[in-house]
């Protein structure tokens, strides 16, 4: 039988609650190598706050202007932000919590989701709502001796002429296939009609169009991958389940109930568990066993909302990261959640 559990009913400190000190929510990531958490403010703030993995805070990084998506390099050194409101892209060392690095976009270009694998950092870009979304990459050139520090290279719409309504959220794997790069996922956000659109990424870098579906229902908020990115999961308001695809033609890999609206999803690094976020006051996260029938544990964080896209791991599994704001809208909180297994 499942108990439905709230964080503070259980043994010991279950989470810790920080307040973040930013306007908005955009994205979070966990860097277990050297102790940080970072999460960024969104389209309207200015900033990235900064803690360790316990939540508490370490800093607060200035002048990152409309800072939504992140992403980190695959050795953990630096951390990538998508300036929304600063039409560039921001490299964080990891070990100052300065930037190192600003990588200046066209003007309207409206960088906002981040997804990074073998080198390439992708970004989904587009201002408003107006139809002019696309996918973005920047590469960085091998140096050579006659330019021992060469500058990124960045590439507008190389999904070709296909154009999302806004800024599509972007999830990638390196499939380890050698004759490929991997698998990147490109999903349409808030529509009657959330399209996903599954990409092979080629040894050049390109993209060669693999499925499209819009299976997952509306108003979709959050994507995820398995580690191999074989297993696409979505959190779409318009279910009442997080849905599970496979990669290769979208066809269907079971569904795991909530029973309200799913707005974030993420799979445990170790692929053996899945995690569902809802809007609800009540229970705001589902953990599930991959494949599983009825949900292993039930956590209630707050009386506040889990934010979109509000979830994430930490690599060794330690840690489950919720972000919160109020049901109005408002500053979000971190939690850090360390009983979450069954």
């Amino acid at each position: 039988m499942t108990t439905a559990l709230g964080v503070a009913a259980t043994e010991g400190p279950a989470a810790a609650d920080t307040d973040l000190g930013l306007p908005g929510y955009g994205d979070l990531i966990a860097n277990d190598e050297h102790d940080r958490v970072f999460v960024s403010g969104g389209p309207s703030s200015n900033g990235i706050t900064v803690t360790d993995l316990d939540g508490e805070v370490v800093k607060h990084i200035k002048n990152q202007y409309g800072a939504t998506g992140l992403a980190q390099d695959a050795d953990t050194e630096w951390v990538y932000a998508a300036l929304a409101a600063g039409d560039a892209i921001t490299e964080i060392d990891v070990h100052t919590l300065k930037e190192s690095d600003h990588i200046q976009l066209p003007a309207n270009t409206c960088p906002t989701h981040l997804a990074m694998a073998d080198d390439v950092l992708w970004f989904g870009h587009g201002c408003g709502d107006n139809w002019s979304g696309g996918i973005g990459r920047v590469t960085w050139p091998e140096p050579t001796e006659e330019n021992p520090d060469p500058e990124p290279v960045v590439d507008l719409n190389v999904q070709g002429d296909l154009r999302f309504q806004r800024a599509p959220l972007l999830a990638v794997r390196d499939d380890g296939d050698p004759d490929e790069r991997g698998t990147l996922v490109a999903a349409q956000l808030n529509l009657s009609f959330s399209t996903v659109s599954v990409y092979d990424i080629g040894e050049d870098r390109g993209l060669t169009s693999r499925a499209s579906s819009s299976a997952p229902g509306s108003n979709l908020f959050d994507i995820g991958l398995d580690q191999y990115g074989e297993t696409l999961l979505t959190g779409a308001g318009g279910r009442n389940a997080t849905q599970a695809y496979a990669t290769a033609d979208l066809s269907g890999r079971g569904s795991y109930y909530t029973g309200y609206h799913p707005l974030a999803v993420a799979a445990s690094p170790d692929d053996c568990y899945v995690v569902s976020g809802v809007r609800a006051t009540g229970d705001d996260i589902y953990l599930y066993e991959t494949g599983g029938v009825v949900p292993e544990k039930r956590i209630d964080i707050t009386d506040d909302v889990l934010a979109p896209r509000g979830l994430t791991f930490s690599d060794d599994m330690e840690h489950l990261y919720a972000v919160t704001v109020p049901a109005a809208g408002g500053a979000p909180e971190l939690h850090v959640i360390h009983d979450w297994r069954p």
